[in-house]
């Protein structure tokens, strides 16, 4: 379930689409690799774009607000080189689209201000405040974190209105067209491209997936492969059906052969999201004596308002059961564990009893009201002896429950989380004609609701505990960041750039401090707004401020999981008021002095980014340098994980993925031919005696050679078969004198006398063949104390000799101390 808006998820599709993403890639798990043929690079380029189009967009802002170019260029470098923005901006993730909307917005709302001082309802004033209401639409579709661009935007336009209210030049037919364009533009516009944008998401999302047990049944069966044929309306004695939960994303009443580990250890009892044959219960008359007699009546007997009925897991022949036992998570007094008790043919006892209570039916069948009907009666099940009732919440079972919903019987139930229906319903007397019914399927504006409530029902349950979250107290200060990536000795971790993070909180502060000032002097008869200087940076300020504040204060009234980046856009606007704080400052110096103050602060930002960027871009770092960069304790990158010094990284293995780490000796044009080495060494090596290979002589067969006993150390182990691109023989170790290892169907009692040490393997390379014969043995050396004098083996005669200089000359190359200790 995507607890987001679609339309930074639906850019991001857009460009996987296009650059040939299938969807066989699922982006489940974090530092999961990549294949080939997911285009990830291509759908990191959507953010980075992104990214980057912010930085003329805050150069841009800054000149429409009346700051000077000097300013403008350094909050686009400020931007620039902002490490966490350049971290988000690197990854497949929505808060670069987020920043860049926003942004975008603001930047329209000033231009659309500049033009309404300037000249109300031409084609450029009304341009720029339609570009106004769509950038809004598209920042509150990325996140809803928009909003608080929406409120900013709004504000100032209450601002505006307020203003023309109270200049009597402004006759009231013309304010009411002043605000029946922004009501438009403004408040309009964005609703209908937000909806478009679900309108998209349906559209393309019309099957069923992991997010269906979220939604309503009516919802999951508008999606492909979720379609439920006609169902029987009457519910009776004898039927079999499946009972769904009306309040937590309506799971079935669920059952399976695995019992609770504690408690009566019967067996489970949950609620299960999804169809399956478990979900299957029959309706059983708990007051007769003979549970089939219901086969040989001609009426059927109708579930209503206090029918005592029993529920039979038609799957495992078990009742529906609940004691007086504590459940196995919602240990409380007034809550009984629910079970599945019995077997087939037991008549079971009084705990398996149930009291139907109908809460109510649907206006459109007046029978609901009366009786139970599919689809269309909510009822409750009241257990006979306990008085409790049929209950699930959203508390989920342990692994042993396979993370279900956990079903009891509670004596104080919420009524909402207590009411079931009946979905489907199988009668063998009922015949084919009888009465049936399905689920209306809704409209768009019915699915646009129910999602948008979900959404905000399960932004609400994001309530648990992360290892890297965070407190809003802590973001100005930048106390820690967020553990994004650590493999080969290095490490992604989101943290900003220090010196504008404390600069830009220093501004807001600084900015607080300046207007409370302000406003005392005023009480004290001072008319400082009547400086035309003071009174405009004071408006510009005054603008930036409300935008940090309406990103940053409503995160306090939150109690879901936050993080670092949710404080981006709010860091956005802080960066904006620190460059007019500064054009407000150096108002007053020469222009080369405000270029050199300038200058200097652009050197510390880049320094300071390029302290920290091994964590952006995860690149080589040495943990002198990461201690080093640790200005605060609170700072939790992982120093340890670095190497000491570079020179480490370049013995490592790349980041990207090798086919083959094996080294090729010979293969030179015109000369030998290649042969393949693969070796591994085991950390904790023993020392042992080098072998030398056995020689190459064409037209010998060494499988038919007599086998000798030659003693050795090592113990024998198959070597393992070098395969690349091209295919090559796998060799067989000589074990012997002369001898070699024998074949997979040689006698137990041969191979037990093999005895070989894994060094290396060799391999000759084919042209595409394999060679089988003619290989580059190795055989294990003995010590000179355990060598027989008849090791020494006479060599047979080849049809030439150049094939036995040949390997020596290898041998010698691949184990020059073995060929050493030989002779």
């Amino acid at each position: 379930m995507d607890v987001h808006p679609p339309l930074a998820k639906l850019l991001i599709t857009l460009v996987a689409f296009v650059f040939g993403y299938d969807g066989h890639f699922d982006f489940k798990d974090i530092a999961k690799v990549y294949d080939d043929t997911t285009p990830y690079v291509a759908m990191r380029m959507l953010p980075g774009v992104l990214g980057v189009a912010t930085v003329p967009l805050a150069y841009l802002t800054i000149r429409a607000l009346d700051c000077r170019a000097t300013t403008a260029l350094l909050a686009s470098v400020f931007i620039i080189f902002e490490n966490a923005m350049v971290t988000q901006s690197r990854h497949i993730l929505l808060d670069s689209p987020l920043i860049f909307f926003t942004a975008l917005s603001i930047f329209f709302w000033v231009g659309f201000c500049n033009e309404d001082k300037h000249q109300p309802f031409t084609e450029t004033w009304w341009a720029w405040l339609a570009l106004s209401g769509l950038s809004l639409g598209a920042v509150l579709s990325c996140k809803w974190v928009g909003l608080f661009t929406v409120a900013t935007v709004g504000f100032s336009t209450i601002y505006q209105l307020w203003q023309l209210l109270g200049d009597l030049r402004v006759p009231p037919r013309l304010f009411i067209k002043h605000f029946l364009a922004r009501a438009l533009c403004l408040i309009v516009i964005p609703i209908l491209f937000y909806m478009s944008m679900f309108q998209i998401h349906f559209a393309i999302l019309q099957s069923s997936g992991d997010g269906d047990g979220f939604m309503s049944s009516e919802f999951q069966h508008t999606l492909s492969g979720r379609h439920m044929a006609d169902t029987f309306a009457d519910v009776a004695i004898g039927s079999s059906v499946t009972i769904r939960h009306v309040n937590t994303q309506g799971g079935y009443l669920h059952s399976h052969p695995h019992n609770y580990p504690g408690g009566s250890k019967q067996q489970q009892v949950t609620l299960y999201p999804h169809r399956d044959s478990n979900n299957e219960w029959a309706v059983i008359n708990a007051t007769a004596e003979d549970w089939d007699a219901w086969r040989d009546e001609e009426d059927l007997a109708y579930l209503t308002h206090g029918t005592r009925i029993k529920l039979r897991h038609i799957q495992t022949q078990r009742n529906l059961h609940s004691h007086d036992i504590r459940p196995p998570v919602s240990d409380v007094d007034f809550q009984n564990e629910v079970s599945a008790y019995g077997m087939a043919n037991f008549a079971g006892d009084a705990n398996d009893d149930w009291i139907v209570e109908i809460e109510r039916g649907d206006r459109r069948d007046k029978e609901s009201y009366n009786r139970v009907r599919t689809l269309r009666t909510t009822f409750r099940l009241r257990h006979a002896l306990q008085g409790c009732y049929l209950f699930s919440h959203k508390v989920k079972l342990p692994d042993w429950g396979w993370e279900q919903q956990e079903v009891t019987c509670n004596k104080n139930a919420v009524r909402d989380n207590s009411l079931w229906f009946v979905e489907t319903n199988v009668h063998p007397n009922l015949p084919d004609d009888a009465p049936k019914v399905n689920y209306r399927l809704p409209g768009f504006l019915s699915k646009f609701w129910e999602l948008q409530q979900v959404m905000w029902t399960t932004n609400q349950g994001l309530t648990d505990r992360h290892t890297f979250d965070s407190r809003p107290d802590s973001w100005p200060r930048l106390r820690r960041g967020i553990n994004f990536w650590v493999k080969d000795h290095r490490q992604i971790y989101l943290i900003g750039n220090p010196m504008l993070w404390w600069l830009s909180t220093a501004a807001v502060l600084a900015y607080v401090t300046f207007r409370a000032f302000v406003i005392l002097r005023a009480k004290r008869g001072y008319r400082d707004m009547d400086n035309s200087k003071i009174l405009k940076y004071d408006g510009l300020c005054g603008f930036l401020f409300m935008g940090w504040a309406l990103h940053y204060f409503p995160f306090y009234l939150m109690g879901r999981q936050l993080f670092l980046h949710h404080y981006l856009p709010a860091l956005y606007f802080a960066i904006l008021l620190l460059c007019v704080v500064f054009d407000v400052l150096t108002s007053t110096l020469r222009t080369r002095y405000r270029l050199g103050v300038a200058a200097l602060l652009l050197l510390v930002a880049i320094a300071n980014f390029n302290h920290l960027s091994p964590l952006a871009y995860g690149t080589p770092w040495t943990k002198k340098q990461c201690e080093s960069a640790r200005w605060l304790k609170t700072w939790d990158f992982s120093c340890n994980d670095f190497f000491d010094d570079y020179a480490k990284y370049e013995t490592t293995i790349p980041h990207t993925p090798q086919k083959s780490s094996v080294a090729t000796v010979g293969g030179e044009p015109g000369g030998r031919a290649p042969i393949v080495v693969h070796e591994e060494k085991p950390a904790d090596e023993e020392p042992h005696t080098s072998a030398i290979g056995a020689k190459v002589e064409p037209g010998r067969n060494i499988f038919n050679e007599e086998k000798k006993d030659v003693k050795s150390a090592a113990a024998p182990e198959r070597v393992e078969v070098v395969q690349e691109e091209k295919q090559i023989s796998s060799v067989l170790t000589n074990q012997g004198e002369g001898g070699a290892k024998q074949p997979e169907d040689a006698p137990a009692q041969e191979q037990g006398k093999e005895k070989v040490e894994d060094k290396a393997t060799v391999a000759v390379v084919a042209e595409g063949t394999t060679q089988e014969a003619p290989a580059e043995a190795k055989v294990e050396q003995p010590a000179a104390a355990e060598k027989p004098a008849e090791a020494e083996e006479k060599k047979e005669a080849g049809p030439a000799g150049e094939a036995e200089v040949e390997a020596d000359r290898v041998a010698q190359e691949l184990y020059p101390e073995a060929a050493d200790a030989a002779a």
